[in-house]
């Protein structure tokens, strides 16, 4: 028998009880789609339903059982993502026009929140990796050199663990942070399963247990609930908990759905009940890929099998739920043949991502068909890094977007300056921001993406590669 979340009996409790003389319009009879049962707890703010931007009764007791779930101050649920928790968590630790240090790796949302508030930007630039092309973790020296070159900054905001599972040292940093004063902004979309009852088996390091001021999690990601919901978690007494809900209340919608955030505290209910022995089940599943994986030949799997960590000395530590793969496209197709989708494929980099709710042959599966493609397969090229060091930053986006502008071909676009942004998704890291100069490493790095079958996106979308600059 499923047992239901606190928060969906007493949704189900309200929605027998009175007729819905309110929104939405299937009044709790018609389903929005064959099999979607989830309508019968559909509500809008009605009395006894509470209010998401003003919580004090269901939703402010759910929220407060996940904060104490992550060992959090306060926990918000979001309804928009974790892009929704960026922008108003940005925009609440850094007033309009100010300064901000930044991981050139972040999200889009990042540079959106940046664009929104006129934020000057000054970005930290992990090493890459030179086996697998990607971003190591963001130093901790580095936070401290340019805070002590950006005195003025308001937050630093970094990703981890990155989309590759790559982890930096929060906790170092969180410290570097508030020595001056300055609070620390984690996007751990990727990481939502780091919390206190998971480091027993491994996840250490999660950025609410290291002491960040403000930590987005996609929970819809690794756990089990709805796409699109996430948690914004706060820390200590650096960022104001007024100011978070005032600009929740900006960028988040006003008719938040109810059936998400039931789903983000049935999410906190199982983790409750039924997160350690998933845990230590996801740990088993893994060690046992881990094993299966050491004979291979031609395949590397970052860091499984003959791959270790510190063969990687760009990463503080690396996220095991992340299975990095470098297989190539040919590779991600023999996959798709055998029946997995991985999550994604970039150049020779295939990504599949793990979470404790797989099933208990999942991997085992996944290492049976890595070795019959590792007895035909054909090593793909090295990574190339294909995320190059910006340009120049000659105004700020914000500016560069306001400034007149024209289009021109992308290859004829070195030492112009950008006025839109260039990024590959996934997983939506901008290549090029507004107002940064074109240099010919980035045309570089577009054309061995666009090589290895990586579709660049831009304001117009995909397709015909143009490029707005500023005039």
């Amino acid at each position: 028998m499923t047992v239901k979340s606190t928060l969906q009996q007493q949704l189900q409790t309200l929605s027998v009880a009175r007729y819905p003389l309110h929104m939405p319009g299937h009044k709790r009879r018609v389903r929005p789609a064959p099999g979607l049962d989830c309508y019968a707890w559909d509500l809008t703010e009605i009395d006894g339903a509470d209010d998401l931007h003003d919580a004090d009764g269901i939703l402010a007791d759910a929220m407060a059982r996940t904060a104490a779930l992550y060992g959090a101050r306060r926990c918000w649920y979001l309804v928009g993502g974790s892009t929704v928790g960026l922008l108003a968590g940005i925009r609440a630790l850094a007033p309009f026009g100010s300064t901000v240090i930044a991981a050139r790796n972040c999200h889009k949302a990042v540079y959106h929140a940046i664009e929104l508030g006129h934020l000057t930007a000054h970005y930290l630039t992990p090493s890459a990796d030179p086996q697998f092309g990607v971003y190591g973790s963001v130093r901790p020296a580095d936070v401290a050199a340019a805070l002590d070159a950006e005195p003025s900054a308001k937050c630093v905001i970094l990703t981890s663990p990155t989309y590759e599972g790559v982890l930096s040292d929060v906790r170092s940093i969180a410290e570097i942070c508030h020595a001056r004063g300055v609070t620390l902004l984690v996007d751990e979309a990727h990481g939502a399963h780091y919390l206190p009852l998971a480091a027993q088996y491994g996840w250490q390091g999660g950025a609410v247990a290291a002491g960040a001021d403000l930590v987005v999690q996609s929970a819809h990601k690794t756990l089990p609930s709805l796409t699109q919901t996430a948690f914004l978690q706060l820390n200590g007494d650096l960022a104001d908990p007024a100011e978070v809900e005032r600009q929740l209340d900006v960028f988040e919608t006003s008719s938040p759905s109810y059936p998400l955030m039931a789903s983000l505290d049935g999410c906190t209910r199982w983790l409750a009940e039924e997160g350690s022995a998933a845990f230590a089940a996801w740990r088993a599943r893994l060690d046992r890929f881990d094993a299966a994986v050491k004979d291979l030949q031609k395949t590397k799997v970052m860091c499984f099998g003959r791959d270790a960590l510190d063969a990687h000395p760009c990463f503080f530590a690396h996220d095991s739920g992340k299975i990095l793969l470098q297989i190539g496209t040919e590779g991600a197709a023999y996959l798709r043949a055998d029946g997995f989708e991985p999550e994604m494929v970039c150049g020779p980099n295939v990504l599949a991502m793990t979470s404790p709710c797989d099933e208990e042959n999942a991997l085992d599966r996944l290492a049976a068909v890595l070795h019959a493609w590792d007895e035909q397969a054909v090593p793909p090229a090295p990574a190339a890094h294909i995320l190059p060091p910006p340009g120049a930053a000659r105004c700020t986006i914000a500016e560069a977007l306001l400034r007149p502008a024209h289009t021109v071909p992308l290859a004829d676009a070195a030492g112009e300056t950008a006025a839109e942004y260039i990024w590959a998704y996934p997983p939506g890291v901008p290549l090029l921001a507004p107002g940064e100069e074109v240099t010919p490493e980035f045309l570089a790095a577009c054309r061995e993406l666009e090589a290895a079958g990586t579709r660049l996106k831009h304001i117009g979308g995909s397709g015909k590669m143009e490029l707005r600059v500023m005039r």
